[in-house]
């Protein structure tokens, strides 16, 4: 199973200039030996990390728990019926048991538990299996601050606790931490994966800020999201959020203004001179990627963008790289805010920081660095307790406000791109955007 994964990486990474995607079936494949490694091999670790000896996920079909949804084959669309998943760590003989309260397995890792026939109450026979193993703590996903470790619906909690023996009573606690590592921690089998989806992610917006795509004074924002909405349902991906693109652009054209995240106008007529900005993120193989880049619209006499556009996008990577020194393990997402916006600020820069967490959800589990809306930290467990981890993904996601007195206002320069962070610090999954894109390439640009 390990070389079919390795030839088809191999396939996939040697496919990707011509945009060929892996088949449905070589998708399962990937998806279920990942899984396969993220159970034997990851879980393990993360339980005895956690203090946690048993896990037990509760879900019903089409109300699923996000975490469960990570955990389903390639196979299952969606959990069945109510589908109840019992992990068992036995750290003394090195053992992890996972088990299925359901009528069948769940894939090839999940065994079933449960013969109806013999024990037709599917409560009973998980209140059987916990007693069999008598854990020290019984974790379940509720929580108060991270959302996608709070999947427990209060149904299951009312029924489960209604249904335990009181001696387990006291043994009950919140998953979170467990969660939360569980869906934040990328395997190297996934980062393998990763770099490539990022770069063909950057593939699709250079095509989109192209002249085969944009025709100046013609095509509008909007065309542009529905070009790449539809160039990713070509591909057979999905995007897990629609896209945005918007220009600022010179005072002197009356329609342009700063504009709030919550303002941009929905359609706007492409120009030369405008700086065009996009939003945009794809999912594969259950990896999210969430990127923003920029490109210039050439005017007819230009070979090359503005120096004052120029050097606005090289401020951005200062603000990007103050951020990405301060993520050190240990510390809060809401203490590398601060240094990091006082580190930029010192140096003149007018910075705005809201990193999040990436990897299985575009929005995903792990420490917020901040929210464009919370420049002073992010009051929650997530932002002021949740320590940074290595091995996991982020969204580096901020903007510095730049002015450019030639335009008579001021610009903002979007920028965000994936990032990774190790045993050995951080790095950009697959690079970042350091210049800008033109439209249209220049001739010195197109054998490139």
């Amino acid at each position: 199973m390990r070389k079919l994964f390795l030839l088809i990486c191999l396939i996939f990474i040697g496919s990707l200039n011509a945009q060929q995607i892996l088949n449905e079936k070589e998708r399962a494949q990937v998806i279920d030996e990942i899984l396969d490694d993220r159970f034997n091999n990851l879980l393990p670790n993360l339980m005895d990390a956690a203090d946690l000896d048993m896990w037990v996920v509760i879900s019903r079909e089409y109300n699923e728990d996000p975490v469960i949804r990570t955990m389903l084959p390639a196979t299952w669309l969606n959990a069945r019926r109510r589908t109840i998943l019992l992990f068992y760590r036995d750290k003394a003989k090195n053992t992890i048991e996972k088990l299925a309260v359901a009528r069948y397995n769940v894939g090839k890792n999940i065994v079933s538990a449960w013969d109806k026939e013999k024990e037709p109450n599917q409560w009973a026979r998980l209140m059987q299996l916990i007693s069999e193993r008598n854990p020290k703590k019984i974790g379940l996903n509720y929580s108060t601050d991270h959302n996608i470790a709070d999947g427990l619906v209060k149904t299951d909690y009312e029924e489960f606790m209604a249904n335990l023996p009181k001696k387990y009573t006291s043994k009950v606690t919140s998953a979170e931490q467990l969660a939360v590592r569980w869906i934040e921690t990328r395997t190297e089998r996934e980062m393998v994966i990763y770099d490539q989806l990022v770069d063909l992610t950057h593939d699709i917006i250079a095509e989109a800020f192209s002249e085969k795509v944009i025709t100046p004074g013609v095509t509008t924002t909007s065309d542009v999201v529905w070009w790449m909405r539809q160039k990713v349902t070509d591909l057979g991906l999905e995007t897990w959020f629609h896209p945005t693109v918007d220009v600022q652009r010179s005072e002197k054209d009356k329609a342009s203004q700063f504009y709030s995240f919550a303002d941009k106008p929905d359609d706007m007529v492409i120009l030369p001179g405008d700086l065009v900005h996009c939003d945009f993120g794809i999912t594969y193989l259950r990896l999210n990627t969430d990127c923003q880049e920029l490109a210039y619209v050439l005017k007819p006499e230009e070979t090359a963008a503005p120096s004052y556009l120029v050097n606005g996008l090289k401020d951005g990577n200062r603000v990007q790289d103050f951020l990405t020194s301060n993520m050190i393990k240990g510390r809060s997402g809401n203490d590398i805010l601060a240094k990091s916006l006082n580190e930029a600020k010192a140096a003149g820069l007018k910075p705005s920081i809201y990193t999040h967490p990436l990897g299985m959800y575009g929005h995903s589990a792990g420490t917020t660095i901040g929210m464009w809306d919370s420049q002073g930290g992010v009051m929650r467990d997530d932002g002021e307790n949740y320590t940074l981890n290595p091995n996991t993904v982020y969204a580096i996601e901020l903007n510095t406000t730049v002015t450019i007195p030639e335009w008579n206002r001021d610009i903002r320069i979007m920028l965000e791109e994936a990032g990774f962070y190790g045993e050995e610090g951080f790095r950009y999954v697959n690079g970042r955007q350091t210049e800008l894109l033109l439209i249209p390439r220049v001739k010195e640009h197109q054998g490139n």
